[in-house]
């Protein structure tokens, strides 16, 4: 019998010329004209396009998602089993109520619930599994006005991140037909709670406007309150926790300009400081004065300044925790009478609390060899109490309520598993990789406790390093349908990210960017060396930009490799910088560099992404996703990459593109689907590996 063949895309002859070099692109055309439009109405794909896509789907169900369907159920229904179906969050006080989130058996969406403050029968605010139906459901909150009376919730529909706001009356239960259209997802009340300040996107999918809507009026009424000229600039909108200020924030991944409107007067904006190429600001307020975080006159790992809020241009800023190098400060909150800063030391967090009465500090840590914290203050800005979360990938996460003023730490919450979690049964390990430069890039592990150190397991290194992003050393009921069956799970802190300061994400992006991919490359060898596991038992994973480094490292040193991951992966790199038009493109050469005005920025990317470096070579495994109406990584950028993979490489290692007809870059909505799609990547992990599941 003739063996089945996977789809071979065809090449279409197309080119463009930057900086005197002519560059052939066969695959352009799965490159929707109508992007946008399909965004919104994924029925609109050109015929071709989808057709492509679906044989895809289809290869990959024949040759893997059928045979691995009984491996794939197993993971799922293991995954699930350490799942509180039925859990709740904890209650967080505001007013004369505790707003809380709750989750029902079997069901995929949260509920939006509250009680008296002082306890007494909850009420249903929001039931988000009947608002979702069959379809996609993009929940991106909900939101009480002040006065308690109406709540105001947003979806998007399609996963192309376009959000309704609705608005619905408390008393009744009942939403009004006074729904706010597509906007970008950020809103916030007025104190008056008769406004809402919303984000809105341009015709290329950038959030650049914010809009206020006085309530009872219609959409097309709003008034334009900010809009931002620079195609590189997205803006958001929030609010001080003192409810002072609503707070409009412009900003590139390097440069940020922050403009305030009184929250209970309105008006016009006022500018705080304005934007200045490399400087960082973001802000928080107390009886006048502004608390800002800023890595301004070269404070790389970040310092925090005050300003009187009546006059609080940057010549006004004077320093009230200094710079210190090393010592990366990556979050403040500010209550009635204490700063809370979020710190990284030596790749790990801790949290330090500010008198602002007496200036005495005091510094919240752990003693675990890797863990991750998180800080969060609620709703209420007069009091004294803030929650902390903690996990570590041996321990579930726990939260706990701190009173600042006596010091009580309250256990609240510890995260239960359901089918049995022994801590005991697990080790982690926090080791140093050298670098090719020298540098020492830390590697988080988990693995069963008495796994041999004869080079003989499998291993799933995970990555990511770009966008100053860390990866947390956080407790994961997933990973252990790996670990449990002798996996060693190892996340590379690697440049690009912010492991180890604002330096570690300097050295990991623009020029500097190919330390990500060789950071990576240390830490396989690493763990081969420390006998941990040894070449082509390695599997591979990361996503978006981690995608990125997946087909770079593939490229790289595709002998390492078991298996690769690449789940909605950022791979047409010089393409997509090359257009502007992108929703993300503009905003992005601060990270990248930008290839249309400099030659050395072309040359540079050109010489690393994935997709124009695939050659005829043997690759490992290869297993990408993709969402069809994802705005951030294209469909198109993995369907380029897979289909010039299947023209280009030699051998016969697996190859699959598995595209999410419904879905962008988060996946499925529902909390079960998304166990669905971890439950495939990680039986492609086990099969790649050798193993029987």
């Amino acid at each position: 019998m003739t063996k089945a063949q996977p789809p071979l895309a065809r090449r279409v002859p197309h080119s463009h010329t930057h900086h005197n070099v002519l560059r052939e692109d066969p695959y352009a055309w799965l490159r929707a004209e109508n992007w946008q439009e399909v965004m919104q109405k994924p029925e609109t794909l050109d015929a071709d396009i989808r057709a492509y896509l679906d044989a895809e789907n289809a290869w990959y169900e024949s040759e893997f998602g059928k045979p691995t369907a009984d491996l794939q159920e197993k993971i799922y229904r293991e995954i699930r089993g350490r799942i509180k179906e039925d859990d709740s969050g904890v209650p967080s006080p505001d007013g004369p109520f505790a707003y809380n989130t709750r989750m029902l058996e079997g069901q995929q969406y949260p509920l939006i619930v509250r009680t008296p403050r002082e306890g007494g029968a909850e009420t249903v605010l929001l039931d988000c599994n009947v608002e979702a139906g069959d379809g996609y459901f993009g929940f991106a909150g909900a939101s009480h006005d002040p006065s308690h009376k109406i709540l105001a919730w947003a979806a998007d529909r399609a996963g192309s991140e376009y959000y309704d706001i609705v608005l619905r009356d408390l008393e009744t239960g009942k939403d009004s037909d006074e729904v706010i259209r597509e906007t970008a997802g950020s809103y916030v009340w007025s104190n008056d709670s008769r406004a809402l300040y919303y984000t809105e996107y341009d015709d290329n999918h950038r959030p650049y406007r914010i809009r206020r809507h006085d309530i009872g009026t219609a959409q097309d009424a709003d008034p334009i309150i900010f809009e931002e000229k620079d195609p590189g600039f997205f803006v958001g909108v929030g609010k001080t926790l003192s409810d002072k200020f609503i707070v409009i924030d412009a900003h590139d991944h390097q440069t940020s300009e922050v403009w305030l409107i009184d929250a209970e007067k309105g008006g016009a904006p006022r500018l705080v400081a304005p934007r200045l190429v490399d400087r960082e600001y973001e802000l928080e307020e107390r009886d006048g004065t502004l608390y800002i975080r800023t890595n301004a006159d070269g404070a790389e790992d970040y310092k925090v300044v005050t300003a009187p809020a009546g006059n609080p241009s940057a010549e006004n800023w004077t320093d009230l925790v200094p710079h210190r190098d090393g010592v990366l400060i990556l979050d403040i909150a500010v209550l009635r009478n204490h700063l809370l800063r979020l710190e990284r030391e030596d790749g790990l967090p801790r949290i330090v609390v500010r008198d602002l009465r007496s200036g005495k500090e005091e510094i919240v840590g752990f003693k675990e060899e890797a863990y991750s914290l998180g800080m969060s203050t609620g709703y209420e800005f007069d009091t004294a109490v803030f929650r902390l979360t903690y996990s570590s990938p041996t321990t579930p996460s726990q939260v706990f309520d701190v009173d600042l003023d006596s010091g009580k730490r309250t256990l609240l919450k510890t995260q239960e598993v359901p089918s049995g979690h022994d801590p005991a049964a697990y080790e982690t390990r926090r080791l140093f990789a050298t670098a090719a430069d020298g540098e020492q890039v830390p590697v988080t592990l988990l693995y069963r406790k008495g796994v041999a150190r004869d080079g003989t397991n499998p291993t799933l290194l995970y990555g990511y390093g770009a966008y100053g992003m860390s990866m947390p050393a956080a407790f994961s009921v997933s990973v252990l349908s790996l670990v449990d069956r002798g996996f060693v799970y190892a996340i590379a802190h690697i440049r690009g990210g912010m492991d180890k300061g604002y330096r570690w994400y300097r050295q990991g992006r623009r020029e500097h960017k190919p330390n990500t991919f060789t950071d990576f490359i240390a830490a396989a060898e690493m763990l081969i060396a420390e006998g941990f596991t040894q070449k082509g038992r390695i599997i591979a994973q990361g996503g978006s930009a981690g995608g990125m480094l997946m087909g770079a490292i593939a490229n790289l040193r595709p002998d390492l490799w078991g298996g690769v991951i690449a789940q909605v992966p950022f791979v047409d790199v010089l393409n997509t910088m090359l257009d502007d038009t992108l929703p993300l493109t503009p905003p992005e050469w601060p990270e990248w560099g930008n290839p249309i005005t400099s030659a050395e920025d072309y040359n540079r990317i050109a010489a690393y992404a994935p997709y124009e470096a695939v050659s005829a070579q043997a690759y490992p495994p290869i297993f990408a996703l993709a969402g069809l109406t994802d705005p951030r990584v294209t469909y198109w950028e993995p369907a380029k990459w897979v289909a010039k993979l299947r023209a280009t490489k030699t051998g016969d290692a697996p190859l699959y593109l598995k595209t999410n007809m419904g879905a962008g870059h988060a996946g499925a909505s529902g909390r079960f689907d998304r166990l669905k799609e971890t439950a495939q990547c990680y039986a492609f992990a086990i099969k790649s590996a050798g193993l029987d599941g």
